[in-house]
Formats: C-alpha cells, structure tokens, sequence
C-alpha cells in the first residue's frame, strides 16, 4: 500500500502565490510517476500538472503552463506543486496521485493512469 499526504494549500489573494507538497509513503520503490489534479465546486477533476519519476519529465494542463512547476525529491519521495500568479479560477481541491507498482496505461494527464491519490488540500484564491 501506499500512503499520500498533501499539504500547503491555503487562502491566497489573486496575483500570490502557493507550495503544495505531497509526501508519498508504503511501498513506494516502483514509483512510475506523480501527478496533481484539481477538482473546482461543481465541476469535474482536471488534470493540473505530472512528473516521471525517473526521468523527471514534466506535463501541464494549458491553463497553468507557466505559471504552474511541479517538481519531485527523489529522497524524500514528495512531489512539489509550485504555483505561481494564482487567480480565482484556481480556487479547488488540490488531490496527489502517484502509480506505484504497475505498468502504466495511457496518459500521465488522465485520472485512470493513477492508482494512489490523497485525500485532497483546499486551494482558495480570492479577488
């Protein structure tokens, strides 16, 4: 089993800025990537941002190219969602997810890649 925390969410005013982190833990030596999605009031979870694991190769959803960096420390197992220039629209539930222990299927940017997800870290953006 593997085990994910995220933290670092948070009140921001529109133009800051936020850390997530999220530390993976359990059986965590075939880590194949890691991921953020965020799930808005209403609306489905999107895709936000992933990472290999091993290669550190990185994607991102259109909407936070350049303003979004993941990042991941191999050592402490805990992948990083830098978030810079927040708006509104950024307001969510930040979820980690992670597939550990099996050949992935498909793309980094969709939900089924995944097997492990944590429990959600509430981002608010106000005006």
């Amino acid at each position: 089993q593997v085990q994910l925390v995220e933290s670092g969410g948070g009140l921001v005013q529109a133009g800051g800025s936020l850390r997530l982190s999220c530390a993976a833990s359990g059986r965590t030596f075939s880590n194949y990537g890691m991921g953020w999605f965020r799930q808005a009031p209403g609306k489905e979870r999107e895709f936000v941002a992933a990472i290999i694991w091993g290669r550190g190769t990185t994607y991102y959803a259109d909407s936070v190219k350049g303003r979004f960096t993941i990042s991941r420390d191999n050592a402490k197992n805990t992948v990083y969602l830098q978030m810079y220039s927040l708006n509104p629209e950024d307001t969510a539930v930040y979820y980690c997810a992670a597939r550990v222990g099996g050949p992935p299927i498909g793309s980094m940017t969709n939900m089924v890649w995944y097997n492990y997800w944590g429990q959600g870290t509430q981002v608010t953006v106000s005006s």
